[in-house]
């Protein structure tokens, strides 16, 4: 019953060794004849920045799947650059991937949980979010090098906390999970309470997981549920949809997720819709991640 989860979970040790030499593969010195960078920054140019909005895209963008690596991250670069959100939380990101980010899409500063294996990022874009500071919460008892990524910065004069993880993977690291649920609502709530607090990111959660933990608290909302549980957008892992691991099995999991607990005080943040991205296929036949990304909107209520 394990088995078909190997592709992308269970040989993630095999591949953290793999992927240590970060020299077998330059992405960077790939030209394309489309230039990400350019279609970056033309859309920043077209979009009118409206101090009221603010979007972020968080995503697993599987980087330990080594096929296609640079199709598929110009695919994820395309969606960056359409929507050219104010924040963006990546998981499984790989020094290759972390490389390519850095030379192409140099509007935004980049954050990472690490720089060697595989690793979370918080990329903000320059000229709307100011970035203040980081931290990088271990979990103790992580078999797969996971962690929370914290960021502290601030949009149109209202402050933020961004955190971002990939927590452990699998049914059988559910105990571990859970453990690393407890720690980032633990650190939610020790946040400013003058700061907006967002987490986004690859949860691997199960509904009844979240039950077992005791639920969220009143003051930390999740933003599905909160913007009623819109069908649209319920599965974020869903091998019936997504064929790049090839399962025949059908799974449908809600694995990405956002929380959100709110400022007490000054500016506060409120959801206004929810999209999954990364919807079709490249010209390699595979999608750019065996996840869904997420596109998420909000309003900023001063």
């Amino acid at each position: 019953m394990v088995t078909w989860k190997a592709p992308c979970d269970l040989y993630c040790l095999f591949t953290y060794s793999l992927l240590g030499s970060q020299n077998y593969v330059d992405l960077t010195n790939e030209e394309t004849t489309d230039s990400i960078s350019s279609k970056i920054s033309t859309s920043e140019n077209l979009q009118q920045e409206d101090g009221s909005m603010f979007s972020f895209i968080t995503w697993n963008i599987d980087g330990l799947d080594l096929n296609n690596l640079q199709e598929r991250i110009q695919g994820v670069c395309s969606y960056l650059a359409l929507y050219s959100p104010d924040v963006i939380f990546l998981q499984e990101v790989i020094p290759p991937y972390y490389s390519y980010l850095r030379k192409k899409a140099s509007s935004y500063e980049i954050i990472t949980g690490h720089e060697e294996g595989y690793f979370t990022a918080i990329m903000l874009k320059k000229s709307r979010v100011k970035f203040k500071s980081q931290e990088i919460i271990p979990f103790p008892n992580t078999k797969m090098m996971r962690n929370l990524l914290c960021v502290h910065a601030s949009v149109s004069g209202n402050e933020l906390c961004l955190m971002t993880s990939h927590l452990e993977s699998t049914r059988a690291h559910a105990k571990e999970r859970m453990n690393q649920l407890k720690i980032i609502l633990k650190k939610m709530q020790e946040a400013p309470e003058s700061a907006s607090v967002i987490f986004a990111g690859d949860t691997n959660l199960r509904d009844e997981e979240v039950t077992k933990c005791g639920g969220l608290s009143n003051n930390i909302l999740d933003v599905w549920e909160y913007l009623g549980k819109p069908k649209h957008c319920q599965y974020t892992w869903d091998t019936q949809m997504n064929s790049n691991l090839g399962i025949p099995a059908i799974r449908k999991h809600r694995f990405d997720r956002i929380f959100i607990r709110a400022a007490a005080e000054g500016g506060h943040v409120v959801p206004q819709s929810l999209d999954l991205l990364g919807l079709e296929k490249l010209e390699c036949g595979r999608f750019p991640s065996d996840h869904w990304g997420l596109l998420c909107r909000l309003d900023v209520i001063l």
